[in-house]
């Protein structure tokens, strides 16, 4: 075991559903094995200011089925400076934290890396719904987000065939097609733009549109990655090359929001645990990740250096089930 008395906690980047778990996990699993656990608020600019509180199980009760995260998270230009990440581990030190577990996303683990460099134990959370971090099979955050979404393009079909028109609903996913292809599968949508595979080919997807309508279909449904946009004017192109009225929906932050699914819940929570359990070991500038159903840990430089590109299968589905 290692002679680590004291841990913080903190939420970094964009929110996920299921952070809540993974801080409620960190505390409770710290006090478990008694540490005194200290909540570091709005990320890394409330590490630069001093926002870290003392956490006890009372802390973090009803919290597990609460979206966003209740350590707040935040941008901070400070901490990507040397500058800041110095006074950052200074901070940690001056209030005894020997280990820190940072939930977050890529963005995140940079940041978690300093702070290992500079002699501060880190552990570093998959949290984000974009499912985009290469190491790990699975983030916290995703199976809700795809939910949320999933049930918002049902409603719109409802309605598109209420109207006999063509609905673009725009998910989010930044430069990665994960929540874009698992909704357009799991919603049956006509056409799904994913930004590793679609060649802007908008002729084919106004002919898919025309002949849809000429066989008897009420709606058609394109799911449109954030990374593919554009969905507003594709649109306004699509309803005057075809004639039928075509609407668009950006789901946006809406994808973020909302109490987080048993899959979410139960994931956070584990790696929580795990996160404490590696801080005991004593490791720092480690990563927790899902390989093959099971919770593993990398070396922060190399969970960032690999590559992640999306199942093939899921490519070829996306393409078979919408012909």
């Amino acid at each position: 075991m290692a002679d680590i008395k004291t841990i913080g906690v903190l939420t970094s980047g964009g929110d996920a559903p299921g952070m809540n778990a993974a801080v409620r996990a960190v505390v409770r699993a710290g006090l478990a094995q008694g540490l005194n656990v200290k909540g570091i608020y709005r990320g890394y600019a409330g590490l630069l200011n001093e926002e870290i509180q003392d956490m006890d199980a009372h802390s973090v009760s009803d919290i597990i089925e609460r979206g966003g995260t209740i350590l707040y998270t935040a941008r901070c230009m400070e901490f990507v400076t040397e500058e800041g990440q110095k006074k950052g581990a200074e901070i940690l030190k001056k209030h005894g934290i020997d280990g820190v577990v940072v939930i977050g996303g890529d963005g995140s683990y940079k940041g978690a890396g300093k702070l290992a460099a500079l002699g501060i134990n880190t552990i570093g959370l998959p949290g984000t719904i974009d499912l985009d971090i290469a190491c790990t099979d699975y983030t916290i955050g995703f199976d809700t987000a795809v939910n949320t979404a999933m049930e918002g393009i049902d409603r719109i079909r409802d309605t598109s065939s209420s109207h006999e028109r063509c609905s673009i609903i725009e998910v989010m996913g930044r430069t990665a097609g994960y929540i874009a292809a698992v909704c357009g599968i799991s919603t049956g949508a006509e056409d799904i733009l994913l930004p590793e595979t679609y060649d802007y080919d908008e002729a084919r997807i106004i002919e898919h549109v025309i002949q849809g309508f000429k066989n008897g279909k009420k709606h058609h449904i394109i799911v449109n990655a954030e990374g593919v946009g554009d969905s507003e004017a594709m649109a306004k192109r699509i309803q005057a090359a075809t004639g039928i009225q075509t609407r668009a929906t950006i789901l946006g932050h809406l994808q973020r929001g909302g109490s987080p699914t048993a899959r979410d819940r139960f994931i956070a929570s584990m790696m929580g645990v795990k996160a404490v359990e590696l801080l005991l070991e004593g490791k720092s500038n480690r990563v927790v990740a899902m390989k093959n159903g099971a919770l593993v840990d990398y070396d922060m430089a190399e969970a960032l250096a690999m590559q992640k590109t999306i199942d093939p299968e899921w490519i070829k589905a996306s393409k078979l089930l919408t012909r």
